[in-house]
């Protein structure tokens, strides 16, 4: 049965959240359909807030995944569906709609793309001179309450006053409290308890921290002790912990699993990447045969940074007084250990304010990816981290948030 009965004249369609997502949604409802009534309503007074600060206020705008079988696969939560949404609105699309907005942007070695300008404020002020273009209305300290559907229309309770609109997007983005989604569950969607994704690994008292805070190495592995995932790739040591994309990735995928444990729980770092317990075996004696008369502080294996080097030898009780020649097997062997499982004991999190990631949401089984309109309320669109899908560090987060988005305004232009 066709949910829309009728085309209704001076349709008006309201967008809650006024993040990238929102922002997304209207502009792309207007360039379709530009003489349709669009307000974005935005319950702080921060506008793209997520957008200003992402990459370190570049603006991680997408990551240059083609495929998009592979590119789904850096979502934990959401892959299939999202698998097919960018079917419909792709990494590439992203590209070029930018472009064609006069947003030129540029790949990075590690398949980031920004804004060539370097500054989140290009695509801050891309959107905000398309709302005015095609007269956008935003409305900031406007919480939204409840959602009353009627026919063809629907009532919005908010903190100042009644809204009337055919159609809704919702894209509040991602909460750390369910609170947050009540007004979605009273219209009978089920929500999937947030949960903190893409968070630093915290220690307590280590050495590690207070002696190295600062050095990257390049390519670790990092495994959490009783959870089947393997996380390889860039590791920061910093103050608090460890960090990088290694880190944040296995805190993505074993967001669940690492909230049960309280964040309190046994983690193994390999220095060497994907080379095995022999392989580093190989490379140590390799090392003290060719470099015999050399003291170990003087030869970091594998382009190893020397201060994490120095604390390694130093951890497996080598005398640096001593050439490598004069090593014993035992101290030796200690140190391969090291390099192929350092133990450490986790004690807590550190998300990134602003910035955080949560996993959580509403249901996806609940939400027509092929329009993402909600399948309980005829009119009602998500987009974003509002709903059970959150993607690695990268520039994931966003081409979740531009496919949504693109997808949820054609098909409401599709109707009006």
């Amino acid at each position: 049965m066709d949910i829309y009965i009728r085309r209704l004249k001076d349709t008006k369609i309201i967008i809650i959240g006024g993040g990238a997502a929102g922002f997304f949604a209207a502009i792309n409802i207007a360039i379709l359909k530009p003489k349709l009534q669009i307000e974005i309503v935005e319950k702080s007074t921060k506008l793209l807030s997520k957008v200003k600060i992402s990459g370190g206020g570049r603006c991680n705008v997408t990551n240059f995944c083609l495929d998009n079988t592979i590119l789904s696969a850096s979502y934990p939560r959401g892959n299939k569906e999202l698998r097919q949404l960018f079917s419909n609105f792709s990494v590439q699309d992203t590209m070029n709609w930018f472009q064609n907005q006069e947003v030129p942007l540029k790949i990075e070695d590690d398949g980031r793309v920004f804004p060539i300008s370097n500054e989140s404020q290009s695509i801050i002020d891309c959107f905000l001179r398309l709302c005015e273009k095609y007269n956008i209305k935003i409305t900031t300290q406007c919480e939204v309450f409840a959602i009353e559907p009627g026919k063809n229309n629907f009532t919005l309770k908010t903190s100042l006053g009644i809204f009337n609109a055919n159609h809704v997007i919702c894209c509040i983005g991602g909460h750390a409290k369910l609170g947050s989604y009540q007004f979605i569950a009273n219209l009978g969607h089920k929500i999937i308890s947030p949960i903190p994704s893409l968070f630093t690994f915290n220690l307590t008292k280590h050495p590690i921290n207070k002696e190295l805070q600062g050095i990257s190495v390049a390519d670790a592995e990092v495994k959490v002790d009783g959870i089947k995932l393997v996380s390889r790739g860039p590791v920061l040591i910093t103050h608090w912990g460890f960090s990088g994309p290694a880190v944040l990735k296995l805190s993505a995928f074993g967001a669940k699993e690492l909230f049960d444990k309280n964040y309190n729980c046994a983690f193994s770092i390999k220095w060497l990447g994907g080379l095995s317990y022999s392989e580093i075996e190989n490379l140590v004696f390799e090392l003290q045969k060719t470099k015999h008369t050399a003291l170990p502080y003087s030869n970091p294996l594998n382009g190893l940074p020397k201060r994490l080097w120095e604390f390694i030898l130093t951890e497996a009780g080598i005398d640096n007084k001593k050439i490598w020649a004069e090593i014993p097997k035992k101290q030796l062997h200690q140190l391969i250990d090291l390099l192929y499982n350092h133990k450490f004991e986790m004690n807590g999190k550190t998300t990134f304010k602003e910035e955080f990631v949560t996993c959580g949401g509403v249901d996806l089984k609940e939400i027509d990816f092929k329009t993402m309109q909600s399948k309980l309320i005829p009119g009602l669109f998500f987009s974003g981290e509002v709903i059970n899908a959150d993607g690695v560090t990268g520039g994931f987060n966003f081409q979740n948030a531009w496919s949504t988005a693109f997808v949820c305004s054609r098909s409401i232009a599709e109707v009006c």
